[in-house]
Formats: structure tokens, C-alpha cells, sequence
């Protein structure tokens, strides 16, 4: 018979009183009793090869993998605190309008009475069409969100402030806190710089709330949709068809009903000697041989990862050598408690070029090779801003060149299919395509910087 997490842990506790141990070192037994992962996460730590050259050095990847194990369907899943972001301005009139409250009402189908729900309506003016509350009288609810109506203009800052504050009615860590923005405009009313809605990002996922933005149409600011949803580790999607959203919303609703893990913090402790020097895609604070990220929130059935590129030393000398060992922590959401998992990086040093080229590692490269693509791709967006049409087109080609070739070297489809979007990008930089295109590449943007499964 299978043993629980919470009786492992109970006997771990006995065993440390009866050898004599202190009780901290209760948790270490457990860990050993279960195994090296527990029971939601999956830790996978290594590097972009297993042999580096000695008398070489230069420079080495680390990619650490989070693989959130999905539930067993008898044991329930996580309640949801969920705040539903409507913009209603004048240009969401018509189809719009039409398919944002069916999304939203399909939404409110796949949630039950454990959940809490909210729906707020924005133009100029803010109106909270459902406050709060766990979701009961679905009928009742329905109503509100049939009678909405489109006019005016659009206080999208003001909007989501106002998610946030229902969202916080109901925070606590054993939910799912969320809030989902529907747009089809820009700003005009309120702050309206990327800049300002990030930080509004910032604030919310530092009491645990993500915020999905979901752009409608081609009049949205992608800039601003993709800051506050990367800054609050939430997804984004640009839909261009308004008959696309209720496909969305239930691809949304399918990571929000399946989170696993939140609060995941990531620590790693670089071995003197080897010296880090940035996260590829994601955020972090470096501060010497330390670094530390962290993400709100993990998926059942999904694998998120972070790459560490590292700076190694030529005098390493030969043999094998641990060069990095990553920590994560987590709040569980099937047990509340803090789960913890470790993981040493070792390489062997070695003086045969040939055991360096062969000991690769292709899923590791594969993934480093996607998101150095991912920020040429961005560099590209830019000088294209800048109106350096040219050099954004040459950029893009080279890109899609760089990556051709390492779809051969790493026998990585995923890599061909990714250099002939990059090629299609390049034709699409003229003025009549730019709109449309710009905002796909911003969200696939940020699609590859969060491994974002749709």
C-alpha cells in the first residue's frame, strides 16, 4: 500500500525522536523516505553537456525543470478565486461583445460552488457586474453578464485595479487567485504606459495573483497586455477573431483548474570558481554566486524550466565536479504545506574534445538555442519600432539561418519549425502586415519566454 506525504512526514518525526535527532532533521528523512521528488513537482537539473574541455572555460547552461504532476481525478482539484475583466468600450460593439460574454459564461460552467467568482465592466467608468462571492444562482450571474453593453472609452488601468481589489476579498494561499483581462483597445483613460501597467503587475503577484491579459482584434497595445501579464506571471494571447475566444477562455481555464504548485521559489548556489551571469527568458536577481527566482504558480501535466547561463573557469581541473546545486520550495496546494527539493549540477572535466562534443545534451541545447532566438527576436521588434525596416529583416533572417542550423546539429524539429516562422516574420515587417504581425510575435514572445502551453 501506497504511504501519504503527511504519514511519511509523521514517521520521519518518530524515527528522528527515537534515534535522538533533532526534529529539523525530520524533514530530510522524509525526503528520503519519498523519494527525491515530492509528490506534485518533478526536479530535473542539468547541464547543456556532461563533459566540458579542460583548459578551455567559457561558457556552460544549466537548465533546471519544474514538471507539475497533475492530480489524481478522485482527489478534487484547487478552488479558484477568479475576477473576469471585460472591456465594454464603444469598440467592442457588435461580435465582440457578443463573444466575450459567452466566453465568460462558458467560464463561469466549468467553476463550482467552492469557487469564488467576480466580473467586473470597464469603459471610462468602472462597474463591478458581479462582486465577489462563491459561485451560487449561476442563472442570476448569467443575467448580469447578458445585459452588459459596449460604449465609450477605455480605462484599462482602472479596470484591473479593480480585479485585483475583489481578487484580495477572498486571497488566501490555498486558491488559485487570478484575474483574466479581456481587451480589444488601447488605453485611453487612466495610466496607459507599459511601463505603468508592469508595475501594476508587480504589485499583484506579490500578494500571489496572476493576471492573464487576452488581446482581441488589432487595435490592443500588445506591449502593454504582454508587461503585465509577463510581470504577474500570467499568459497572453492575441485573438484575432472574435470566434476564437471562447476557445481561449477554455484553454485558460484548463491551467487555472490544474494548478499543482505556488510560491515556487528557485535558489541556486554556484560552485566558486564558475560564475553566473544571466537567466535566459525569465527574471532574476544575481548577487554573486547566488541566484534567485520565482514563479506564482505551476501546472499539473506541465513543464516550465529555467535556463542559467554560466561562465566556466579554463583551470578547471580534470575529473567530475559538481558546479551548481538548485533548491526549490513550494506551496502545495494538495497538502497547504511547504514542500522542499534539491539538486546538485555535475560535470566531468576532461581532456578529450571528443567526449565534450558527444556528452551534449539536445533537449538542454534545444532549449538554450530557443530563447537566445527568442531575445534576437525582440531586438528585432525593436529596430523595426525604430523604423529600421532593413536591418529588422536581416536580423530576423539571420536568426531564422542560426537556427536552421541548429535544428540539423541538434536533430530538433521544433527548432525547423521555429526558423521558418522566423523567415515568415521577415516578410511581414512591411507596413500593411506590421499591425497583425507585430502582435503575434509579442505574444509568441512571450509564449517561449514562460513555456506557456497555449
Amino acid at each position: 500500500m501506497p504511504f501519504s506525504l503527511s504519514a511519511l512526514r509523521t514517521a520521519a518525526r518518530q524515527c528522528a525522536r527515537l534515534a535522538g535527532l533533532p526534529l529539523i532533521a525530520a524533514a530530510s528523512l522524509a525526503a528520503t523516505a519519498i523519494g527525491a521528488d515530492a509528490a506534485e513537482v518533478k526536479l530535473d537539473a542539468r547541464p547543456g553537456q556532461a563533459a566540458m574541455l579542460a583548459g578551455k572555460g567559457g561558457r556552460l547552461y544549466v537548465r533546471i525543470g519544474l514538471e507539475g504532476i497533475a492530480a489524481p481525478r478522485e482527489g478534487g482539484r484547487t478552488p479558484v478565486n477568479i475576477a473576469i475583466v471585460i472591456d465594454r468600450s464603444g469598440s467592442m460593439r457588435g461580435v465582440k461583445m457578443a463573444r466575450a460574454k459567452e466566453a465568460a459564461i462558458m467560464a463561469l460552467g466549468r467553476l463550482g460552488p467552492d469557487d469564488v467568482v467576480s466580473v467586473i465592466a470597464y469603459n471610462h467608468e468602472i462597474e463591478t457586474i458581479i462582486p465577489a462571492r462563491h459561485l451560487t444562482r449561476q442563472g442570476e450571474l448569467r443575467a448580469r453578464i447578458h445585459a452588459l453593453r459596449a460604449d465609450g472609452r477605455t480605462a484599462l488601468h482602472a479596470g484591473v485595479s479593480q480585479g485585483i481589489r475583489e481578487v484580495r476579498k477572498y486571497l488566501a494561499p490555498e486558491r488559485v487567485n487570478r484575474v483574466i483581462l479581456l481587451s480589444d483597445g488601447l488605453a485611453n483613460v487612466g495610466p496607459s504606459t507599459p511601463e505603468a501597467l508592469g508595475r501594476l503587475g508587480r504589485e499583484a503577484v506579490a500578494e500571489g495573483i496572476s493576471i492573464t491579459t487576452i488581446g482581441l482584434g488589432l487595435g490592443y497595445n500588445e506591449d502593454l497586455m504582454a508587461k503585465l501579464a509577463y510581470n504577474s506571471d500570467g499568459n497572453h494571447a492575441f485573438v484575432e477573431r472574435a470566434d476564437d475566444l471562447v476557445k481561449v477562455f477554455n484553454q485558460e481555464f484548463g491551467d487555472v483548474l490544474s494548478v499543482v504548485a505556488q510560491d515556487v521559489i528557485i535558489e541556486i548556489e554556484v560552485t566558486p570558481g564558475f560564475a553566473p551571469r544571466r537567466v535566459l527568458g525569465r527574471e532574476a536577481r544575481i548577487d554573486g554566486r547566488r541566484v534567485r527566482l520565482r514563479l506564482n504558480q505551476l501546472y499539473g501535466g506541465q513543464e516550465k524550466y529555467v535556463l542559467l547561463e554560466l561562465d566556466a573557469p579554463a583551470e578547471a581541473r580534470l575529473g567530475e565536479r559538481t558546479i551548481a546545486r538548485v533548491s526549490l520550495s513550494y506551496r502545495s496546494m494538495r497538502s497547504g504545506e511547504r514542500e522542499r527539493l534539491s539538486r546538485p549540477v555535475r560535470i566531468a572535466v576532461t581532456d578529450s574534445a571528443e567526449k565534450a562534443r558527444a556528452s551534449i545534451d539536445k533537449t538542454v541545447m534545444t532549449a538554450v538555442t530557443t530563447q537566445i532566438a527568442n531575445i534576437t527576436s525582440e531586438r528585432a521588434v525593436r529596430l523595426r519600432d525604430k523604423g529600421k525596416l532593413r536591418e529588422a529583416k536581416a536580423l530576423l533572417e539571420r536568426n531564422a539561418a542560426f537556427l536552421a542550423e541548429k535544428a540539423r546539429e541538434l536533430n530538433a524539429s521544433a527548432l525547423h519549425a521555429l526558423s521558418k516562422r522566423y523567415r515568415a516574420d521577415a516578410e511581414n515587417l512591411s507596413a500593411g502586415k506590421w499591425r497583425r504581425a507585430r502582435k503575434a510575435m509579442r505574444a509568441r514572445q512571450h509564449k517561449l519566454k514562460v513555456q506557456q502551453a497555449y
